[in-house]
């Protein structure tokens, strides 16, 4: 008999045992796509899908309160801070806000509000057609914190936990929409702006071209980028990205100076930040769902990313007296949107390999129009989400841009179901090589057993290997990889240094250089020697093909020996050993024999 399928039972047909587990499940489940959201900048599943997560777990506790956990997801905002950065206390928690996904839930929340209060003034205050609320839009990108002291910027962190974020001082002041210096007059001598870092489209589609010119995998949506510049260990990288930041909250301060939100956003913009123009301050909840239904309308004419609205109670004294709950004040709300989806059918499902041997399904659609984009391919995550919403080829299924960037099948319209249908038989042997593809006691991968005689994952290595975080061969992107690998040019990475100009000069892209263009670019990679003091991936780059008239491609003689004098303390090339990076996880376990003689024979 097939075990039942709890975490899709309606919450209340759930018995108490089985809500005790399905709440361990959620936490555990709701911390680990924490950990990849705030941590990381890599989550794996939608916006949509967290947030489901998260009112399933709400709906339990509510209807189960004597089971909630320590550990619960309502009790925690975000992720712990990642190493590498130094850690910040928030004098005042940066929370959470609660969130609302239907009007329905909208008017529920300042009915609430209404609840709180008795005098009737206050009523009069907080009446369904009279209460003031500021109305922003829901900026998708990464909250900071900065603290002025006498009007200069002292600190910049990350969010963090909500309690504990990362000092990242340096790359917030690379930001041109930060003043280093607050403008104008009425500062308290301490205060904390806070507000959103993101990233505009055209910078997003401008990073990505980069990276996909040098042969780098791609960022999924503005926020990523956004989240991961901010942290970058090398605030030069910062500074390159176009990143903004719009002021909307603040937290310490030495004293009032503002009696309203909308006259703390006036200030902030007299005092030199960026205030979203759009926001708006409403008079009565029909005046705010109005708003709400204005911006979904328009948000695709907007230069950024947004997923939804957030109110907050105009009058200061009001917001003091409603105070705030474990994870979120009660005078906030955050309206989403709701996911832009269309329907179409699935031709096939494709399963690509990756570089470590992973199996991933990629659904093959009719290409369909989801939020002003042509969709054609959707991510089917792994297998497991194969199985739990039975996708077959041949159905009609939902199409869902995730986080409105990443597009993903979200379900299945079962009564357009093909009668011919059958459940998709996830591959036991690797679709490139045939070998074994084995899936190990609680992971959710199923990797290809073939290593490097995958050709698969051996292109893949490949690309990692010249890429940016790695050898960062320049003008060697994932193009000539493939194609130098096709035409049997390369098979591992000690063949790119060993190419000849005469094969590859008359090809698309290649070109000899002249002795001009060869010494200036001797010239740049002698200039400055500090570089060689940063790990190998922040390193100058390695022209691919320079030298011509037959000599290897790769890295000048001097070049390498002064490599080889930094790291390896010894006097020539042979004596570079495996790696020039004393980061590299093979340098550290000591390298393998053939990783060794790979780079002596390149240098």
């Amino acid at each position: 008999m097939k075990a039942p399928n709890i975490a899709a039972r309606p919450v209340e047909l759930l018995t108490e045992e089985e809500a005790k587990g399905e709440l361990a499940r959620l936490a555990a489940e709701i911390a680990h796509h924490d950990q990849l959201y705030y941590a990381k900048d890599a989550p794996e599943v939608s916006d949509a899908e967290y947030d489901e997560l998260r009112r399933r777990n709400t709906a339990i506790e509510a209807r189960f309160p004597e089971l909630i956990r320590a550990d619960s997801p309502s009790r925690r905002v975000g992720a712990a801070p990642a190493a590498g950065f130094a850690k910040v206390t928030h004098r005042v928690p940066m929370l959470s806000l609660e969130n609302a996904f239907a009007e329905e839930d909208v008017r529920d929340f300042f009915a609430t509000v209404r609840n709180f209060f008795r005098r009737p003034e206050d009523l009069a205050r907080v009446a369904e057609d009279a209460i003031e609320v500021m109305a922003e839009p829901k900026i998708d990108g990464l909250s900071a914190a900065l603290r002025y002291e006498g009007g200069r910027l002292v600190l910049g962190a990350t969010r963090g936990d909500g309690v504990t974020g990362e000092d990242v001082t340096a790359n917030i002041r690379t930001l041109k929409t930060i003043p280093e210096r607050l403008a104008g007059s009425g500062w308290p001598e301490v205060i904390e702006i806070r507000g959103e870092v993101y990233m505009e489209r055209a910078g997003f589609f401008a990073v990505n071209a980069e990276r996909e010119a040098a042969g780098e995998p791609v960022f999924a949506n503005p926020r990523n980028v956004a989240a991961g510049s901010l942290r970058q260990l090398d605030p030069a990288v910062t500074a390159r990205r176009p990143l903004k930041f719009f002021a909307y909250a603040w937290g310490e301060t030495s004293g009032p100076f503002a009696r309203s939100h909308a006259e703390a956003l006036a200030h902030f913009h007299d005092w030199g930040f960026s205030v979203n123009p759009h926001s708006r301050l409403c008079r009565g909840v029909a005046e705010v769902l109005a708003y709400h239904r204005d911006l979904a309308e328009t948000r695709a004419a907007l230069p950024y990313d947004i997923d939804g609205v957030v109110y907050k109670i105009n009058e200061l004294e009001l917001q003091n007296r409603l105070g705030m709950r474990s994870r979120a004040p009660r005078w906030a709300l955050a309206h989403k949107f709701a996911a832009e989806q269309a329907q179409t059918v699935m031709r096939d499902i494709m399963i690509t390999v990756g570089r470590q041997g992973t199996l991933t399904p990629t659904a093959v659609l009719e290409p369909v129009t989801v939020g002003g984009v042509v969709v054609q391919r959707a991510t089917l995550h792994n297998e497991d989400e194969i199985q739990r919403k039975d996708v077959r080829i041949g159905d009609t299924v939902i199409v869902q841009r995730a986080g409105d960037v990443i597009p993903q099948v979200v379900g299945v319209v079962i009564e357009r179901r093909p009668k011919d249908a059958e459940p998709y038989q996830f591959p036991e042997r690797c679709p490139i090589c045939d070998s074994l593809a084995v899936r190990e006691p609680g992971m959710a991968a199923r990797r290809c057993t073939g290593g490097l005689i995958c050709a698969a994952q051996a292109v893949e290595r490949l690309k990692h290997f010249v890429a940016r975080d790695c050898f960062d061969i320049e003008g060697l992107g994932e193009k000539h990889i493939s194609a130098f690998w096709q035409d049997g040019l390369i098979r591992q990475p000690g063949d790119i240094f060993r190419l000849k100009a005469e094969a590859i000069a008359e090809r698309e892209g290649w070109r000899r250089l002249g002795r001009g263009q060869r010494e200036e670019a001797d010239r740049r990679d002698r200039r400055a020697p500090p570089h060689f003091a940063r790990p190998l991936h922040q390193r100058p780059r390695y022209p691919a093909g320079r030298p011509g008239d037959g000599a290897p491609a790769g890295p000048p003689l001097s070049l390498i020996r002064r490599v080889a004098a930094r790291d390896g303390g010894g006097a020539g090339p042979r004596q570079l050993g495996a790696c020039p990076s004393a980061r590299c996880a093979r340098h550290r376990r000591g390298h393998g024999g053939r990783h060794r003689r790979l780079f002596r024979r390149a240098a």
